[in-house]
């Protein structure tokens, strides 16, 4: 049924109180019901709507040629009304995956005084760099980091690639669809599994993590969609031996080890730091089951967020600060029995970085089910 004047009239305020007055209450109610009965033909309709333009662009951003990417600029850049979204993360990823740094360049370096390219440019900006760009090369790149309104939290990341961004998964798409591989099974090398029985004397250590270090250190995952996470900060009046973690780590008061006992099992390899960041690079950009990801711009960003959160870097750290700090840090990567994971290859990890002060041990813990 078309929004008419007759329509207007029929659910207009004044109307309903007239007849609320007259002791019409349940017309009133009558037509409130059938306005829900629009609303939801309406909403599924439009979500039709943005599927089909979702797949639209898709075909523009995969489609080889100048053509196909003028097309889809043109998109961006003419207005966009309430509930039309383009996805611009994804798009930046697709266009990043497909096609070569010099064809982008000029077309998103073209004029737009009103800032509809800022979201896709600053975003290919970084899915570029991931793929090993040299942006230095393409001078016009500059203003891409520039939004309008500033602020916006990519600028935090380097303009270059780091020596810890070394170990990328990205998906591969098609028009048709596409795959991905996810997640990291703890490695044979670098194992330091502690001997069974272990002790079942449980650790005098305090959970320290307030709302906000907790988020910051599970931002990885959240990003990701996945199921679960959980995180935990212990602070000790001592320094601890990395040599001492792998044995701790199981008496500490964590969810993740709740009823694991002497001998459940419990794996756990001393990784390197950029090993980490690949874990969690692919739990943030790629997403768990069902999730699309923040991809690889976003997903760049939260892997460091989550590291710098877990190495108690300084909160007002520039990114070139807390890649110091975390080679200082020492990374743990584990696996367990406890009934928290669900054991499924992998979708399920858990991290504990011993900072390089040695005196506080942070635990992120992920599980890709509910």
């Amino acid at each position: 049924m078309d929004n008419t004047d007759d329509d207007s009239r029929r659910f207009s305020w004044q109307t309903a109180q007239q007849r609320a007055a007259q002791g019409d209450s349940r017309q009133v109610a009558d037509l409130a019901v059938e306005l829900t009965h629009r609303i939801e033909t309406a909403t599924k309709k439009t979500r039709q709507h943005q599927d089909q333009l979702a797949q639209l662009v898709r075909v523009l951003a995969i489609t080889p040629g100048p053509d196909s990417l003028t097309q889809l600029l043109r998109l961006f850049t003419r207005s966009q009304g309430p509930g039309v979204h383009l996805a611009p993360r994804f798009v930046a990823s697709v266009l990043a995956e497909h096609r070569e740094a010099a064809e982008l360049v000029g077309p998103l370096s073209e004029r737009d005084p009103k800032g509809r390219l800022d979201e896709l440019r600053i975003c290919l900006f970084h899915e570029l760099i991931l793929r090993g760009v040299d942006m230095d090369a393409f001078p016009k790149t500059t203003d891409w980091t520039r939004v309008m309104y500033g602020g916006h939290p990519l600028t935090w990341l380097p303009s270059r690639r780091s020596a810890l961004e070394t170990r990328l998964t990205f998906p591969s798409r098609s028009i048709n669809g596409g795959a991905r591989s996810g997640g990291s099974p703890l490695p044979a090398d670098g194992r330091v599994d502690p001997p069974t029985p272990r002790t079942a004397e449980q650790s005098a250590l305090v959970d320290s993590a307030t709302l906000d270090l907790h988020q910051m250190i599970i931002a990885a995952p959240e990003a990701g969609g996945w199921g679960h996470s959980e995180a935990w900060v212990f602070r000790t009046d001592e320094e601890v031996h990395p040599d001492r973690v792998p044995a701790l780590l199981p008496t500490l008061p964590m969810g993740c080890v709740e009823g694991l006992g002497t001998t459940g099992r419990f794996e756990i390899a001393r990784r390197p730091a950029d090993a980490i960041w690949g874990i969690l690079f692919a739990t943030a950009s790629l997403g768990g089951m069902g999730h699309h990801g923040a991809h690889g711009a976003f997903g760049r960003l939260w892997a460091w967020k989550s590291m710098a959160a877990l190495s108690d870097a300084p909160a007002d750290a520039s990114a070139e600060e807390v890649e110091h700090h975390l080679r200082q840090t020492t990374w743990f990567h584990f696996e367990s029995d406890a009934e928290w994971f669900c054991n499924e290859i992998l979708a399920d990890y858990g991290i504990a970085a011993l900072s390089p002060d040695r005196r506080r041990i942070a635990v992120l813990a992920a599980t890709d089910t509910d």
